[in-house]
């Protein structure tokens, strides 16, 4: 890369910041949360995921001053859980802890309009 070229590219890192105001809904996430957030984890209580959960609920708590509620809801493979959080408001304030059950769920089950087999 020639001198004029890295030096063209280094003032565009500079100033491409600069090009871009902050748009109006940059400035509303930053009152992200206004209020409690659930965190929901498709699997038992007392789980590694369940634990894992737990501090980091509370850890995200103490960071943006907001409670973050952790609520288990087992079963089905942890569809029970995830069902809950895919049928919620897409606001940002119900939170799923996944693993790699979601990713093995789709090659397992199929999905038929038709009733059961």
């Amino acid at each position: 890369m020639s001198l004029s070229l890295r030096a063209a590219a280094f003032a565009l890192t500079l100033a491409g910041p600069l090009a871009f105001p902050i748009s109006p809904a940059a400035a509303q996430a930053q009152d992200y949360p206004s209020r409690p957030v659930k965190i929901v984890v498709p699997f038992g209580a007392g789980g590694p995921a369940d634990v894992y959960s737990r501090v980091l609920a509370q850890h995200l708590s103490e960071a943006l001053k907001q409670p973050f509620v952790v609520e288990d809801r087992p079963g089905a493979g942890s569809l029970i859980g995830t069902d809950a959080v895919a049928k919620s408001p897409p606001d940002g304030y119900t939170l799923l802890a996944m693993s790699n059950t979601h990713t093995t769920n789709e090659s397992l089950i199929a999905l038929k309009s038709s009733p059961a087999m």
